[in-house]
């Protein structure tokens, strides 16, 4: 082995030799296993959330793979309509000045197929360098053509079934990229608007109660004034009682709006008087089914405003006996230009009461980055509740278990309460929707258009077109468990693989795409797709705060895996940033990985990390500190394993048998191993992560590189040792080394396969890689309780020895001379059969009973149990001196603790100071003040002497 651990180079030449010798794919043996990967997006490249999710599912198919179970981990991507369609135009746009429509449908669609094939395997070519071992040869893509005859087969069969409609519906609709979009694609931002207080004058001679002629209407969207239907109020708001039923004319527009009542109405907002607009708001929109009223539509797909509205009823059906004029001065302009001009006019007419700040949401679309408009358009739907029935069902029954359960609880909650689904989109990549139109614009479904003409006799002579727009992405990726695997076929995998066993995946798309999984595949397969949904939480900086470029925040895997230079940092980091927020930060660059650049860390190091914060269900506060903690320990684990080869290649490590003899050291650290066995593996079953990357860490660590390494050096280094002896702790030494080498690999694959390449021969271990070697299972006849006890002892004794050193002063390569005193049979038994190892460990002189009738001397003592552990101080410190320095750090300590208090004391520092700082003060003072009491307690200890 190397000397030291360069993982850069151990990792790229692994990674190859799985992938070239095809060890990921299933085996063939053993009972199914199968993870699908969440799809990421084609456009996408990894980032720390892939990255922990991803370490997630490899850990549970690494595991699972080495119990020999025929194991599948499905990986694939999603065409990611909207994000492909607008990254192809931008680079149509920047290299040839053209727009899509220019080209035509068919030769873009061409242009995305090249862009697809040329830059869309980013994110893929990421999750091999972090040690993914997903089976590439099955790798999927949501528009391959088998995947394409699933989504087409669901349409069809929905739409025979009524499943599928298609509908006049309000959705999220994008004026720049003109598609309807679903609430995922929304970001709520918070945003310092205003409320306008309109006039709107009582028809028919009506007053308030107050004797006015017109109802002060709040509204936070002046524009959408032109298409109110009516004004609602509380039923049971005292202030406009009278005026339910009747009317006030609608400013700028002259419409008749009646006054209905509605509990949706919130009396404290505004006037608690509103304005209902169906065909431009949800809420509104619900408000207005209650009352019969008929939807204006009054913007375009621009959202700009219509010269001429269009009125609908709530099935969908031209009205046209609602007058539908508008205003002719604010035809065609902009939702925000026509807000400007219509409160002017308001105020010029004197009905702009006043208009008062407001911190509200505004919905963002986060590809486009403009305003959402609720708008009425024609779009496809899902009938959902009739699939939502099986789904609650499956979970209510455990045949799906959410971990952490309390997900449960936000599944049912949507569930309970869902919508239909809009799935058409209007884009042109993507899954085409198959459904043609005659000139009538009535639609036909069926698989294809020759399929259509047969099933709805339709002749040639009648002419059609297919459907411009294609299927949202949530719609197809809903098939992945099974059209991953063949369906509509009933393939061999589909039959050994489905229903899977593990989705991993974030709390934020369990309605997108969780239930939509599972309503759609009970729906077509009759199984559920998985048996658990184990959901984690965020990656979040170590502050807590979601990364985000525009804070400067975040973080890239591949960047903290390979190490990246300050100034390609700064320029990633600051992308993205406006110029005030990036001078800021420059100036405030304290933290090491901004101010420093970042050192390679290796995947095995960044895995592990994330495996250590994966406590279920909550946020991950990502922490670079810990990184460099679990860095040192895959340095660690390199120089124990070298540490273990050089004591045992060339030598008898009982690979042919022979007669083995055990030291205490020995049957400890192999009882600690089964007992860590069962640890890690309770904790994988439980998707405790954490507790598993713990329960190893403190094994490896604290265990065997710190304790047992130490306790075989006494017998591999003495002359007087046996042959059995030393064949029993070099196979000790190398067993050990090969079962923690596998118990590790599911989350450290790299190191843990370059180590174990070494060590197998030496362990009789046979086979091409760790990867395929059994999974450790305890032995529990090895549990050496009384093993276990005795190391626990010589432990306590050698701490203490090693504390009093510590409090004394007295340098550690000094051997001392330890009395024993006050113990029992126990303790005399350990001393009589561990003294070398005591000796050795603790570097003493020599290690005795102190005799009932000896006098006591001048000592320091740590207790361990009954019994006392003394070192005699006599020749070991110069009490004056020592006496003397104690006395001046304690005066030092003394100053500051005053200096400190007096700051803490002052009004003006705590009253002014940020809280931070203030809490810096007082850690602090509590710092001194331990630190004085205990030089004060080791001054009292030599005084004594």
């Amino acid at each position: 082995m190397q000397k030291t651990y360069q993982p850069e180079a151990i990792e790229k030449h692994w990674y190859t030799q799985w992938e070239t010798n095809n060890h990921f794919a299933p085996s063939g043996q053993g009972s199914p296993y199968c993870i699908m990967i969440p799809p990421p997006n084609v456009t996408g490249s990894l980032h720390m959330g892939h990255a922990f999710q991803d370490t997630l599912m490899d850990t549970l198919t690494r595991w699972q793979r080495m119990q020999g179970k025929n194991t599948l981990w499905q990986v694939g991507t999603d065409h990611a309509g909207i994000a492909t369609q607008m990254v192809v135009e931008r680079k149509l746009a920047a290299e040839s000045g053209q727009t899509r429509h220019q080209l035509g449908r068919e030769t873009f669609l061409d242009k995305v197929w090249q862009w697809k094939a040329e830059s869309g395997g980013t994110i893929t070519r990421q999750l091999r360098r972090m040690g993914a071992s997903v089976d590439w040869s099955r790798e999927r893509f949501t528009m391959d053509d088998g995947f394409y005859k699933a989504v087409q087969e669901v349409f069809v069969r929905l739409h025979e079934e009524g499943l599928i409609y298609r509908g006049k519906r309000l959705v999220n609709w994008d004026p720049v990229l003109h598609t309807a979009i679903s609430d995922l694609e929304v970001e709520n931002r918070d945003q310092q608007g205003h409320i306008w207080h309109l006039k709107y004058p009582l028809a028919e001679g009506a007053t308030t109660a107050e004797g006015k002629n017109y109802l002060v209407v709040a509204t936070t969207r002046p524009e959408t004034l032109l298409g109110d239907t009516c004004v609602a109020v509380h039923p049971e708001d005292e202030r406009y009682q009278n005026l339910i039923g009747h009317y006030v004319d609608l400013p700028l527009v002259g419409r008749r709006l009646p006054i209905i009542a509605d509990t949706y109405v919130d009396r404290e907002f505004g006037t608690g008087c509103v304005k209902i607009t169906p065909a431009h708001d949800f809420n509104d929109y619900e408000v207005g089914k209650r009352h019969q009223q008929v939807l204006i539509n009054v913007m375009t797909p621009e959202a700009k405003i219509r010269a001429q509205a269009q009125i609908f009823t709530l099935t969908g059906e031209a009205v046209t006996d609602v007058d539908a004029s508008l205003p002719a001065a604010y035809a065609g302009l902009d939702r925000f230009e026509a807000r400007e001009r219509i409160v002017a006019d308001l105020e010029a007419q004197g009905l702009l009461e006043k208009i008062e700040a407001h911190a509200n949401k505004v919905p963002y679309g986060d590809r486009s980055g403009v305003v959402i408009e609720p708008l009425l358009t024609d779009q496809w739907f899902v009938k959902i509740a009739p699939l939502a029935e099986p789904a609650i069902k499956a979970v209510e029954e455990g045949q799906i278990q959410f971990v952490p359960k309390q997900y449960e609880n936000m599944y049912f909650a949507w569930m309970r309460d869902i919508q239909d689904w809009c799935i058409s989109r209007q884009l042109w990549w993507g899954h085409r929707i198959p459904a043609w139109y005659d000139e009538q614009g009535t639609p036909y479904v069926g698989r294809t258009e020759a399929e259509v003409r047969a099933k709805y006799q339709l002749g040639e002579e009648i002419q059609l077109h297919q459907d411009e727009d294609v299927l949202d992405t949530w719609f197809s990726s809903a098939l992945w468990t099974f059209g991953t695997l063949g369906w509509p076929e009933q393939t061999p995998e589909l039959k050994t693989f489905h229903p899977t066993d593990v989705l991993v995946t974030g709390f934020d798309i369990i309605f997108f795409w969780v239930a939509r999984m599972i309503m759609m595949t009970l729906k077509f397969t009759g199984e559920v797709p998985f048996k658990t949904v184990y959901v984690h939480g965020l990656v979040r900086d170590s502050q807590g705060q979601k990364m985000s470029k525009s804070k400067g925040n975040v973080l890239d895997p591949l960047d903290i895996i390979d190490g990246i230079k300050l100034e390609t940092l700064v320029t990633k980091r600051t992308q993205g940033m406006m110029q005030p927020q990036l001078a800021q930060k420059i100036e405030k660059a304290t933290r090491k990985e901004f101010a420093e650049g970042i050192e390679a860390h290796g995947t095995d190091a960044l895995r592990y990390t994330f495996l250590s914060l994966a406590t279920t269900g909550r946020d991950i506060k990502f922490d670079m500190g810990r990184l460099e903690g679990y860095r040192n320990f895959c340095n660690k684990l390199w120089n124990a394993a070298r540490y273990v080869l050089m004591n045992t290649e060339g030598q008898d490590c009982a690979q042919a048998g022979g007669e083995c003899t055990y030291s205490l050291a020995d049957r400890w650290i192999q009882a600690r191993l089964q007992q860590t066995e069962i640890q890690v593996n309770q904790a994988l079953q439980d998707f405790r992560f954490d507790l598993a990357a713990q329960a190893l860490y403190e094994f490896i660590w604290n265990e065997y590189c710190d304790w047992y390494l130490e306790l075989s050096k006494p017998v591999l280094w003495d002359e007087d040792a046996s042959e059995a002896q030393l064949r029993g702790t070099r196979a000790t030494l190398v067993q050990v080394l090969e079962a923690i080498l596998r118990l590790a690999h599911p989350m450290m694959p790299y190191i843990t396969e370059e180590i174990w390449q070494k060590v197998a021969p030496l362990a009789g271990c046979a086979g091409e890689t760790l990867m395929t070697q059994a999974w450790p299972s305890a032995d529990v006849s090895k549990i050496d309780e009384q093993a276990i006890a005795d190391i626990e002892w010589l432990q306590a004794v050698i701490l203490a020895v090693r504390n009093l050193r510590g409090e004394m002063n007295i340098p550690p390569g000094k051997a001392l001379d330890v009395l024993l005193r006050q113990g029992d049979v126990q303790d005399a038994r350990r001393l009589q059969e561990n003294q070398r190892f005591l000796q050795k460990l603790a570097k003493l002189a020599s290690v005795r009973w102190l005799a009932e009738a000896e006098e006591v001397p001048p000592a320091v003592t740590q207790v361990v149990g009954t019994m006392e552990v003394l070192v005699p101080m006599a020749g070991l410190v110069d009490k004056a001196a020592e006496q003397a320095r104690l006395h001046k750090e304690i005066q030092r300590l003394q100053q500051e603790i005053q200096r400190v208090q007096t700051k803490l004391t002052n009004p003006n520092f705590v009253d002014k100071a940020p809280a931070a700082v203030v809490a810096k003060e007082q850690a602090k003072l509590d710092d001194a003040r331990q630190v004085e009491q205990k030089l004060t307690e080791q001054l009292q200890k030599i005084s004594a002497l």
